[in-house]
């Protein structure tokens, strides 16, 4: 059974939705917890 052309664009644009919205997960999680993991690896080379 073949997709139309159309269904097919429609598969495409859902695609990168959620593509986009993963990004913006990652995106905002590093935000986030960048400084907490930068303060954390300071600390654990300084006790070496």
């Amino acid at each position: 059974m073949k997709m139309s052309l159309l269904e097919r664009g429609q598969g495409m644009v859902e695609y990168a939705f959620i593509l986009m919205l993963v990004a913006i997960v990652v995106i905002a999680a590093i935000t986030l917890l960048g400084p907490a993991v930068g303060k954390m690896f300071s600390s654990v080379s300084s006790s070496l």
